[in-house]
């Protein structure tokens, strides 16, 4: 989701990987990897058949797909974004899989007008871009109906680690979070959830942790996935002296961090992801 220019509680600064046919595949490879524990996170919170849905910050469309397939053709999904490539990409995607219970609209989630209520909020790896969270959270309650769920997956690179260490593993991690520092997002939101639904007004949500942990074969995907994370912010480390193309060797990032942790007989755990809800 980006922000091109937005209210003080709006967004804090545009979506640093951008939305190029490579971020989109990278969004869905990593899709791919945490819908197991995002759709916990929803069921737990109370998605069920049949109800109204607001995806916020909707972007590739995976996290509205998945939500669909929880309400089931009686209930309905509209993602809102404000990225129009990629809402592009998310209604080609809903037309080739002939999906009737999914509609995008393009604007900022918390400045939507509604008709009529939803019955729940989602979002997954939106938060951590609002400048202040509390006040997104406060305005999407507004859109939803008496007793409707406000529920979000976001992540915390807080506990990102290797063990033993594996230096190039760690590198990446420490790239990627001094990238994000330095463009002012984010990357602790998950464990500060709670706070700001309590700040936001609301009753104080359940919380729930998980985390990717594996060695060897069991971690090549979450590997991947990093590997792609520090390709797309390249430019940005660069630009902002984080490291240089030279360090990271992005041709052969990937290889080398399996072989790393093959080598060391190790694991890798990877950000915690963590979801929290609360009903209005």
């Amino acid at each position: 989701m980006v922000e091109d220019s937005v209210p003080a509680s709006g967004r804090r600064a545009a979506y640093a990987l951008g939305h190029s046919t490579r971020e989109l595949e990278r969004l869905h490879a990593q899709a791919r990897l945490v819908e197991p524990i995002t759709r916990q996170f929803f069921c737990d919170a109370g998605i069920v058949p049949g109800m109204r849905v607001l995806d916020v910050g909707s972007g590739a469309s995976d996290v509205a797909f998945l939500a669909a397939s929880l309400v089931g053709d009686t209930g309905e999904v509209v993602g809102v974004d404000r990225a129009p490539a990629a809402l592009a990409a998310a209604r080609a995607r809903a037309e080739a899989l002939a999906l009737r219970n999914v509609s995008f609209l393009e604007g900022d989630p918390t400045e939507l007008t509604v008709e009529r209520p939803f019955d729940a909020a989602v979002g997954r790896l939106v938060l951590l871009y609002y400048a202040d969270p509390a006040a997104a959270l406060r305005k999407l309650a507004r859109h939803l109906r008496p007793g409707g769920i406000l529920v979000f997956h976001e992540t915390d690179w807080g506990g990102t680690r290797s063990f033993p260490p594996a230096p190039t593993y760690d590198c990446c991690v420490q790239w990627f979070v001094e990238t994000f520092r330095l463009l002012g997002t984010e990357t602790r939101m998950g464990i500060k959830l709670h706070s700001a639904f309590v700040a936001a007004g609301l009753p104080a949500p359940s919380v729930r942790m998980q985390a990717i942990i594996g060695g060897g074969a069991r971690a090549r995907d979450w590997l991947q996935i990093l590997a792609e994370i520090v390709g797309v912010l390249l430019p940005e480390m660069e630009r902002l002296g984080v490291a240089t193309a030279a360090e990271i060797g992005i041709d052969t990032l990937a290889d080398r961090l399996y072989r790393e942790i093959e080598a060391g007989g190790g694991v890798v755990v990877g950000r915690s992801e963590i979801g929290a809800w609360s009903q209005v």
